[in-house]
Parts: structure tokens; C-alpha cells; sequence
């Protein structure tokens, strides 16, 4: 294959569907981790408990990424990319304007009400990345696939940094669930412009099965492949969805007067941000998926077991050790499109869709086996199980499963 050349190269980088995909990416983080940054205040609000409460909302909206991501994983294999792309920040962008109405609802069953449009946005939410991933890694050449991906996710990412500053610019938290859900609906129509793989159009009118969710099930092969997948993320959330939103349960055991979630998630999306960017050029270098998120997995355990039991006795040192997990975590980009990378086109994105999603939606499950093991063991010590655990099966996964860089993606299952 001849080389490409360096303006060549820039075309492809910055085309119409990496720069789609990066801004669908910044309002999808944007709108996904509105809650967590906004939790305490907006439950306080609205008379509502932050703690039991909260929980059952974020679960709610982790419940509606499982069940999103299945759909739009389905959806988007049987009836094209770009139909996930415009149907899943329409659903997302409406369930967040009705959040910012949330004061003016009949105040019975409120938080009933809250964790439903939570829910309806997680099912959109679920859609974005997956097919945005899928749809870049079918239209860019395959030695630049890594890099693609890594500014999707490493600009989309910055959406994060924008909820908190807006949060705490807009005056008021509904504000910027409006805020949010305006953003969706003017990028509907910069996705006019966007056009369908063309991967998926050489399968779009054969006779092959797409989007066979079972599929993932009754193949043992295609089963420990997509399992793996799923372990490899799971340190993301854990290092958000624990010591990111909840960083306000381990301030009394630290001796810090107070943790702000939302401050903490947004220090540890610039790491991410900027940790995304590099991971697409650190698997270029190494011409390897599976040993660059290796290495930052690495790089991420020593922040966490530094960060819960190096002394971090401020809230300036807790922020520091967010930027560094970020760092370390943003294989997010990488572990996503190693996951569009294992499977067939006819399958693709359910897989890229439903993966991360699985991911997320798991959650809950560690929320849980974080609160069994406060039963017997402190904060700090019950953070850290959960993270031997998670980070176990990660490591296992990202060695053993196939490497995938330089791959061919003009296959079916």
C-alpha cells in the first residue's frame, strides 16, 4: 500500500466524520455526566435525598445505557450508522431539556420522575460513541484508524470539562440541562453533511445477518472476545463512577473538610481528554492495541493505590490524583476501537455499541460491591477491593485478547 502523504494524512484526520463524531462525543459526555456534577446540588433542590436518592437515579440513567446500547447496537447494523447518529442525541437531548424543567413538575414521586428522564437520556446516551467509533474506523485507512478515533474521544471528552464550568457559570443546575439538550439539537443538523460508511454499504443489501445480538452468546469464540472487550473498560468507570462521583465519601476517612464530585470529574476529564489524545499515538508508535492500554493500565493502578493510601490529606492533592487516573484511563478511545476491531461488519456496531455501555452499566454492580464491602472495611479499603478486582480482569484481558492493529475491517461474522 502506498504511503500516505502528511496533508493526505491531515484530510483524513480532520474529515467530516471525525470532526461529527468528536462534537456528538463532547455533548454526549456533556450530557452523560451532567448528573454526577450536578447530583448534590439539583437533589437538594428539589427536596430530594443526594445520597439514596442519587443512587437510584444514577442507576437508573446505567440501567438505560444497558438497555440503549443493546438497541442502537442493533439498530445501527441493521439500518446504518448515521440512523444511530441522528436518533440517539434527539432522544438524550429532549430527556435533558425535560430536566431542566424539573422544578415546575408536581412534586410527588419527583425523584420517580427525575430517575425516568434519567433513564429515557441514558437509552440516547448509549448510541453515541459506538457508532461514532464505528462509522471513523470504517471511513479512515487503517494505519490512521487509531489516531481518528483518539481525537473523537480526546475532544469529545472535553465535554466534561464544559458541564462543570457551565454548572458553575449558568446560574442554576436545570440551566444547564437545557444548556445540554440545546447542544444536541443544532448538532442535528451539522450531521446533514455526514455520510454512511462504505463498509457498511458493500453489506447493506446482502443477504447476511446483521446486528444479531445473541450472536455475542452462542459462539464461545466470539463470547471470551467480547467478554474480554468489556473487562479491558472496566477501570474507566471505575475510577469515575466510584472515585470520581462518590470522591465526597472519602473525604472524612482522608481528613479533607469537603470533595466537590463534580470538581473531581471534571480535574479527572482533562486527564482523560489529554490521556485519549496520546493513546491513538502510543498505538501507533508500538503498532499495538492491546499493549498500549497495557501500559496506561499500569500507569492508572500506581495512581489509584498512591491516591487511597499515599497520604492524600488535600483537596488540591485528591484533584491532582484525578488528572493522573485520567491520564491513565484514557485508553477509552483505544479500548473502543479495539472492540469495533474484533468483530465482523455485520456485527460491528452492536459490539462498539453495546461494549462500552456493558461497561458502564456496571456500575451499578461495582456501587454495590463497593457498599458490601463498607459493611466490614473502610471507605478506602472497600474502594480498593473493587479496584483489585476490576483491574485483575482487566490486565488478564488486554494480554490475552487478539491483537488487532493494522487489521483488515472488510469481514463478516
Amino acid at each position: 500500500m502506498q504511503e500516505l502523504s502528511t496533508s493526505s494524512k491531515l484530510k483524513y484526520i480532520f474529515s467530516i466524520p471525525v470532526i461529527i463524531s468528536a462534537l456528538g462525543y463532547f455533548v454526549d459526555i456533556y450530557d452523560l455526566l451532567l448528573f454526577g456534577i450536578v447530583r448534590i446540588p439539583s437533589l437538594k433542590a428539589l427536596g430530594l435525598n443526594p445520597d439514596t436518592d442519587g443512587t437510584f437515579i444514577l442507576n437508573a440513567q446505567m440501567i438505560g445505557l444497558l438497555i440503549g446500547g443493546i438497541f442502537w447496537g442493533v439498530f445501527g447494523d441493521k439500518k446504518g450508522r448515521l440512523s444511530v447518529l441522528f436518533g440517539s442525541i434527539l432522544v438524550y437531548s429532549l430527556a435533558n431539556i425535560a430536566c431542566g424543567f424539573l422544578p415546575y413538575f408536581p412534586k410527588e414521586y419527583l425523584v420517580y420522575q427525575y430517575a425516568g428522564l434519567r433513564l429515557v437520556a441514558g437509552v440516547g446516551l448509549a448510541g453515541e460513541l459506538g457508532a461514532g467509533i464505528t462509522l471513523v474506523s470504517e471511513s479512515l485507512p487503517k494505519n490512521l484508524r487509531a489516531i481518528g478515533t483518539s481525537v473523537v474521544a480526546g475532544f469529545g471528552l472535553m465535554g466534561a470539562v464544559v458541564a462543570q464550568l457551565t454548572v458553575e457559570l449558568a446560574g442554576g443546575w436545570n440551566i444547564s440541562y437545557i444548556i445540554g439538550g440545546v447542544l444536541g439539537i443544532l448538532l442535528l443538523f451539522l450531521r446533514i453533511s455526514v455520510s454512511e460508511s462504505g463498509i457498511y454499504k458493500n453489506i447493506e443489501h446482502k443477504s447476511v445477518s446483521k446486528g444479531d445480538f445473541l450472536s455475542f452468546f452462542t459462539h464461545k469464540d466470539r463470547f471470551i472476545r467480547y467478554l474480554k472487550c468489556i473487562a479491558i473498560g472496566l477501570p474507566t468507570w471505575y475510577c469515575i463512577g466510584i472515585l470520581a462521583v462518590l470522591a465526597n465519601q472519602f473525604a472524612p476517612e482522608l481528613g479533607i473538610q469537603d470533595l466537590s464530585p463534580g470538581k473531581a470529574i471534571m480535574w479527572a476529564y482533562i486527564g482523560i481528554s489529554v490521556g485519549d489524545l496520546a493513546s491513538g499515538f502510543i498505538s501507533h508508535l508500538l503498532k499495538s492495541r492491546k499493549m498500549a492500554i497495557f501500559y496506561m493500565l499500569i500507569f492508572t493502578i500506581i495512581g489509584v493505590a498512591i491516591m487511597l493510601f499515599g497520604n492524600t490529606d488535600t483537596e488540591t492533592k485528591y484533584y491532582i490524583f484525578c488528572v493522573w487516573l485520567g491520564l491513565g484511563t484514557g485508553y477509552w478511545a483505544m479500548f473502543v476501537t479495539l472492540a469495533a476491531e474484533q468483530f465482523g461488519t455485520n456485527i460491528r456496531n452492536t459490539a462498539t455499541t453495546t461494549v462500552p455501555n456493558m461497561v458502564r452499566g456496571l456500575v451499578p454492580v461495582m456501587i454495590v460491591a463497593f457498599d458490601f464491602f463498607k459493611n466490614d472495611f473502610t471507605v478506602i479499603v472497600s474502594a480498593a477491593w473493587v479496584g483489585l478486582i476490576v483491574f485483575a480482569l482487566a490486565f488478564y484481558s488486554s494480554l490475552t485478547i487478539s491483537e488487532t492493529h493494522n487489521r483488515d475491517l472488510e469481514f463478516t461474522e
